[in-house]
Parts: C-alpha cells; structure tokens; sequence
C-alpha cells in the first residue's frame, strides 16, 4: 500500500513517527509538501504535479496540515478526493475544524456542551458581550489560533478593549470566551481515530499560566476517561467529519465542555505521556479506509 503524508516538516515528530509507523506495517510511505503541489482540473482527470512532475497515484492521504497553509492544504486534500484516493480526513472537516467560529457553531446546533462564547464584531457593544459572559475574566481568542497563539487572559475591561481593538486593527476575528475558573488550568486532550479514543492526557498550565499547551510550558500526565466521556468525544469527532481528532476538553461544573477540535492534532506530547502507538492506530484505520474505498 502507497501511502503519502501531506506535511511541510519531513523531519517534524508527527511526521517521522507517521512515516515509521507506516515502515513497521510494509507500507510504501512517501512525505509530500502540499505547498509545492500544482494542481491540474478538467473534466476528464484531476491530476497533481509536484515540482513540475507528474505526482505517482497514492491508495492513500494523511494530512498534517499548518494553520497559516490550511487554504492551500485543503484545495490539495480536495484535489486527492477528486482523484479517488483515501484520505483520513477531508479538506471541509479540515475547514470546519479550523475556524474555531464555525466549529463551535456546529458543535452548538447539535446540542454539545461547550463553553459560552461571544463572536466580536467590528463596533460591537463590549460591556453587553462581557455581561453575557458572566463578567471578568474573559479569554480572548484569535479564531485561526494554534498552540495557545493569539489567546489571551483579559481580566479588566480596559484589557478587553485593548486586546480586541488590536486584533481588528490587523484584521482578525475574534472571539470572547467565558473563563472556567474552576479547570485550574487543566484540560484534556483526547485522541479520536476512526470512531474510536486511542489515547487520552490532562495537561496542566506552568505556574503564572492560564493556557495548558505542553507548546506554553504546560505539563501533562495520562488519564481515564468514564464512558460518558468516551462518548462524548467520539461524538464531537464524528459531528465534525474528523477520522483523526484531537479534542480539547474543559471539566467545569457544569459537566464536560468542548473548547475545541484539532484537525491535525500533534503525537509527540501524547504518545510521550502515554506510551502508546497513536501513529500505528493512524495508519491502521487509513489502510482500512483505502481498502474499503477500493
């Protein structure tokens, strides 16, 4: 089986333990840099042309899509879709996933607990959309964010103003969240592959530090989850169209929230704390997704 990993960093992690994983099964595994991928449409066949050659048929894709190229991945992602080859997860669940505005508006509609949430239009009321809230503090966040980038702990109003007036002025969409005191700093990241949770941590925030990404100092550790909580992840996995998730959970007194869902969720920390092969689960349910598709 020809399977290609669509990822800028050959040398990345997640890639690497991709690729080996793929070696340990008799895989033939390829890396592919979707940013110097051309692609050709017409009526008749979709191709891709890689460095100006003719890119060879793959059985199947797993992408491992950057934020600041998810436009581009996902025309790539379609493109492979167009030609009838698996891939683990679409160009629209990549889409979807990406824009925190628009998952969050999915989770909502099919009535999954996630944390109140104020999209911030340019010359919107602030103190209304604090209020509604619950009051001080409040997150700020970038809707394209990664890794904790572009989210802020504001606890003033001066701060709110402050933080959102320089977003828009560079022309991001912003979002105020209520903050959930009572996590701590803590939340849990739950591996979804194929409809099944392959691995679960609890990651903790430095000293000083709201934000728990291990990318931020954070720690982590590994945990259970009860079958409620299984579930519920497998479901928020499903509802965005995701054969590989990476969903971020908040435990708050008001049972478990969705903060939100990572497309190409990173191996590197989870595998660490967990010991266990998050890559081979991958490769395992994308070889029987190309089989399938065959």
């Amino acid at each position: 089986m020809k399977i290609a990993i669509l990822s800028r960093g050959a040398q990345l992690y997640s890639t690497q333990s991709l690729i080996q994983a793929g070696l340990k099964r008799g895989y033939d595994m390829h890396i592919v840099d979707h940013t110097r991928c051309s692609l050709i449409l017409d009526e008749e066949r979709s191709r891709i042309l890689y460095d100006g050659y003719r890119l060879d048929p793959f059985d199947a894709v797993i992408p491992r899509i950057g934020a600041s190229v998810t436009s581009v991945g996902a025309s790539v992602i379609s493109q492979f879709e167009n030609m009838g080859v698996f891939v683990a997860s679409t160009a629209e669940a990549l889409l979807q996933a990406r824009d925190k505005l628009r998952c969050l508006h999915r989770l909502a509609q099919h009535g999954m607990a996630i944390p109140k949430t104020v999209f911030v239009a340019p010359g919107q009321n602030l103190n209304a959309a604090v209020s509604g809230l619950g009051g001080l503090p409040v997150v700020v966040k970038l809707l394209a964010g990664t890794h904790g980038v572009g989210v802020i702990l504001a606890e003033t109003f001066r701060t709110v103003e402050a933080t959102v007036e320089a977003f828009q002025r560079l022309n991001e969409r912003v979002l105020l969240q209520e903050f959930i005191r009572e996590s701590k700093g803590k939340d849990v990241r739950v591996l979804v592959v194929g409809g099944e949770v392959v691995a679960a941590m609890e990651r903790q925030a430095r000293p000083g530090e709201f934000r728990s990404n291990l990318h931020r100092g954070g720690s982590a550790r590994r945990v259970s989850l009860t079958p409620e909580e299984e579930a519920q992840a497998i479901q928020v996995a499903s509802l965005m169209g995701l054969g590989i998730a990476g969903v971020d959970f908040l435990r708050s007194r008001r049972g478990l929230l969705t903060m939100e869902v990572n497309a190409s969720p990173g191996l590197e920390g989870i595998e660490a704390v967990t010991g266990l092969d998050v890559a081979g689960h991958i490769l395992d349910y994308t070889a029987r997704g190309a089989k399938a598709q065959r």
